[in-house]
């Protein structure tokens, strides 16, 4: 909490629940880093958990749904005003145990952050193209699919663009990196204060160069010693390797 309020996070609408224990998500990795096999899910706290949304937050104009019960992102949503943009992101837990209420969820959010097997479950459907494609027609305008060291794809009616992900010689955690990309996505566009898709393609890169930093140590351990100057040259990398046509 500390460090939060060290980088300028309001955390006044934290609640510490007392004697209880935050949610927790235990899993492992193989040879290939790209896939985590989950092997505990504890909800915790956020199964009795219910959002009460002070006014200043309610009109926040970028609000991101971030990985938690849909019946609790619904509640989140009825208590909001009108945000500009609204994205979402979820788990395999979720759809496979609450997939009415995340159907419902979907339809009223405007981009939807997933990874590739999520996609995959979620859509029933093994071909990512077409898998996009059927949640587009679940309510989301834009689909972001994220896939690990392949990097990220977004898909919207009739558009599609990839984001590579940053080359890395020594990957030391790989949790936590599709939170950072969604962070830096949705940071870059709450800042800007833009939702055009231009700005949707850079926030997309922007996500992809967070992440990249995330990967590169265990926890948060990599982001602490971060500072805005690495990234924006990371940034100008990205710019540098999708630069073709010169």
């Amino acid at each position: 909490m500390a460090l939060l309020e060290q980088r300028g996070v309001d955390i006044g609408a934290v609640q510490v629940v007392e004697g209880k224990k935050t949610f927790r998500w235990t899993g492992e990795y193989g040879f290939d880093l790209n896939e985590a096999k989950t092997l505990d899910t504890q909800l915790n706290v956020l199964a009795e958990f219910k959002p009460a949304l002070s006014p200043p937050l309610r009109t926040a104009p970028f609000l991101f749904l971030a990985n938690i019960d849909p019946e609790l992102q619904l509640d989140v949503l009825g208590q909001m005003e009108q945000p500009r943009l609204i994205a979402l992101d979820t788990m395999n837990f979720w759809i496979e145990g609450k997939r009415e209420a995340l159907g419902r969820v979907l339809s009223r959010v405007d981009v939807l952050l997933i990874n590739d097997a999520e996609a995959r479950m979620l859509a029933r459907e093994p071909n990512l193209v077409k898998a996009a494609r059927a949640i587009l027609d679940m309510g989301p305008r834009v689909v972001v699919i994220k896939r690990g060291e392949y990097g990220a794809l977004m898909v919207s009616d009739g558009r599609f663009f990839f984001a590579p992900a940053y080359p890395l010689e020594a990957v030391f955690d790989p949790t936590g990196a599709g939170d950072t990309f969604a962070g830096g996505f949705m940071g870059y566009l709450a800042q800007r204060g833009l939702t055009d898709p231009a700005s949707l393609r850079r926030a997309m890169v922007h996500g992809a160069v967070m992440a990249s930093f995330t990967v590169e140590d265990f926890s948060l351990d990599r982001l602490k010693r971060l500072d805005p100057a690495e990234i924006e040259r990371r940034y100008k990398t990205f710019q540098e390797m999708v630069h073709f046509d010169r």
